[in-house]
């Protein structure tokens, strides 16, 4: 090969590994989807073929080809050495030693700083997690789905018994999103595949939904949060324009599918009411019958098949597909603003090609610590110490979070804390400031 590509010395291997080394330009010449070079730890892997088998989908391969994947590959997979397995036979050489090992104008100092934040944080125990508290969780998702059919089975189904059955199913239904979510980032069990099972489990039967749809969309958001073309969380479908550069972008293109500048307004009407009832109950059912994915599909029926058994003799058909639809409807609005208060409000733009912690810091932001916040947000007040260590149990946020503040300071780096009702308030600021923006470039550039 020429350039980086030559062997050391013709069918050499180097470092008995695979026999060639490049330069960063020609790793990042392979960014395509058909043609796919990413980094880790300076070897140079070709994921073409292989990310199509990937377990947690394709997309967050292609999102980092032609780019250093290392410090994405730690955050992401707990047993390291049995990933490396399937690693190996894609290997196909390594940067050459006059390569940094960081791809761009990265920060090595900060780099170096945070892996050893990481390897701290891991030697106090902090990616342990407590079974009884994951425990509890379940006990109390059951319990109020218990509360809620007894209620209507021993007291009739009048209107107030209703309302209150429907608040404490949906209170059922987003604490079980919250628990679905551990088992999801591998952050209860040692194993992976006792997260995977109860994955299944928790996301199937107590919410109807599938863990690969959910796995190969929110792997996603964290390998790349508020990146345009890469984090499915934001791409609205045209119905929003999001951050500065999007509004002037389709101002200047004379894009105008809504009125943008009545975003702000019309949010109310088309996120929190309708993203699960609609959008998410459409695209879930949507996955798991084009892709025959009958394993998924199998454990959601089971919660539609307890749901009607249960309901069904209270309300009748009609009546239970409407509570069902309610409760939705309730546990939407839950859903949007409280995963949107972290995000939504940050920076939103194009791939900047930064590190993990810059990307994660400029994406992400906390909102104060309280029992009931830590409840209601299932510790995702603690949104900065999710994204820089996904696997990390949740009952550890408030431990690390005191560390990632004196990273951050030590570099200059804005770690931000609001209150919750403040971080509900910037989700409308910013649509109204992305909107005022987008008409300013349709009416004058």
């Amino acid at each position: 090969m020429r350039n980086g590509g030559q062997l050391t010395k013709p069918g050499e291997l180097c470092n008995g590994q695979a026999g060639a080394v490049y330069t960063w330009k020609e790793v990042q010449s392979h960014s395509s989807k058909n043609d796919q070079w990413l980094v880790i730890d300076r070897k140079v892997y070709n994921t073409t073929q292989w990310s199509k088998r990937h377990p947690g989908g394709f997309r967050v391969i292609t999102h980092y080809a032609g780019q250093d994947a290392t410090e994405a590959f730690a955050a992401f997979h707990p047993d390291a050495k049995f990933v490396h397995k399937f690693l190996k036979p894609l290997l196909i050489g390594e940067l050459a030693p006059s390569e940094p090992s960081h791809d761009g104008n990265k920060n090595a100092g900060l780099i170096q700083d945070f892996h050893a934040l990481r390897a701290q944080v891991e030697s106090q125990g902090l990616f342990q997690a407590q079974p009884l508290f994951f425990f509890l969780h379940l006990g109390h998702i059951v319990l109020l789905e218990a509360l809620a059919w007894l209620m209507i089975w021993l007291w009739g189904s009048n209107w107030i018994l209703t309302i209150l059955c429907a608040v404490l199913l949906a209170t059922a239904q987003s604490q079980a999103g919250w628990l679905q979510h551990d088992f999801g980032h591998l952050s209860v069990f040692k194993k992976s595949r006792w997260n995977h099972l109860v994955h299944k489990l928790v996301i199937g039967h107590l919410k109807g939904a599938s863990a690969n749809w959910w796995n190969h969309r929110h792997f996603q958001h964290h390998a790349k949060p508020n990146v345009f073309k890469k984090d499915p969380d934001i791409n609205l479908m045209d119905v929003f324009v999001l951050g500065t550069t999007q509004p002037v972008e389709y101002g200047v293109k004379k894009i105008k599918n809504m009125p943008y500048q009545h975003q702000h307004q019309y949010f109310f009407l088309v996120g929190p009411p309708l993203l699960i009832p609609v959008f998410y109950n459409f695209n879930i059912m949507y996955t798991m019958l084009s892709r025959r994915d009958w394993v998924d599909l199998s454990w959601a029926m089971t919660y539609y098949l307890r749901y009607f058994y249960c309901y069904v003799p209270l309300f009748g058909v009609f009546g239970s597909l409407a509570l069902m639809t309610f409760v939705r409807f309730l546990e939407s609005h839950w859903f949007v603003w409280v995963t949107q208060m972290n995000h939504l409000p940050m920076d939103i733009d194009y791939e900047k090609h930064q590190d993990w912690l810059t990307m994660q810091l400029q994406a992400t932001c906390n909102i104060e610590q309280s029992s009931f916040n830590d409840w209601f947000s299932g510790h995702l007040n603690f949104q900065i110490e999710h994204h820089l260590f996904p696997r990390m149990p949740r009952h550890n946020y408030s431990l690390v979070a005191p560390q990632v503040r004196a990273l951050c300071e030590k570099h200059g780096m804005s770690y931000q804390v609001k209150t919750m009702w403040q971080g509900f308030a910037d989700i409308v600021k910013s649509l109204k400031a992305s909107g005022d923006l987008w008409l300013d470039a349709y009416l004058h550039k």
